[in-house]
């Protein structure tokens, strides 16, 4: 694939979405830990099930508008008024069962906050607070684990293959394919500045 700038990313970034690639290069596979993005970031994940990353990408800004900024507080508090001016929120993905998945799966992230610490601290006890470096796989034991936990806890649309992109995305497990830019710097990092 040529990249107008030459550098080469994974497979999955579209050189021709400005919005995709500048996602790829700035936010993929970077460890995070603020709560706020982490939310975020899942709630995005939720609405993803059954479609493509780069349509709730493309949809996030009018995400952030409908579900106030993203705020679980707030969000925990939607009543049925709220809910049903979402699902005629055309800038957004209209589906029913993933709207008050995020309202319930807001209550949950709470009360593993209220439990945790942070969700931060729950999300890396994981794996110990270490970044896994694996590519080509859509789950894991790791994914199974955690989605099964979120799952007992109450959360919905946690699949393991929508939790292992969480994972992903977040930076707890490392992605980028061989040959992409970000992942060699990776490996220059892992060797250190002598090799």
């Amino acid at each position: 694939m040529e990249w107008s700038d030459h550098k080469m990313r994974c497979r999955w970034a579209n050189p021709q979405n400005p919005r995709y690639i500048h996602y790829h290069d700035t936010e993929w596979g970077i460890p995070l830990y603020d709560d706020q993005k982490l939310f975020e970031l899942l709630i995005l994940e939720c609405f993803q099930a059954g479609l493509s990353w780069e349509c709730v990408l493309n949809k996030r800004e009018a995400f952030r508008r409908a579900f106030d900024g993203f705020d679980p507080d707030l969000i925990c508090a939607y009543g049925e008024e709220k809910l049903q001016s979402l699902l005629k929120d055309p800038g957004i993905i209209r589906n029913r069962r993933k709207i008050r998945a995020a309202v319930d799966n807001a209550r949950v992230f709470r009360s593993i906050q209220t439990e945790w610490g942070s969700f931060s601290d729950y999300l890396w006890h994981w794996t110990q607070g270490e970044v896994i470096r694996e590519v080509g796989q859509t789950r894991s034991p790791l994914s199974d684990a955690v989605s099964r936990d979120l799952k007992q806890r109450g959360m919905t649309f946690v699949g393991t293959t929508i939790l292992y992109a969480y994972l992903q995305a977040a930076g707890v497990i490392s992605s980028h394919e061989p040959g992409c830019f970000l992942a060699e710097a990776e490996n220059r990092e892992q060797r250190g500045p002598h090799v």
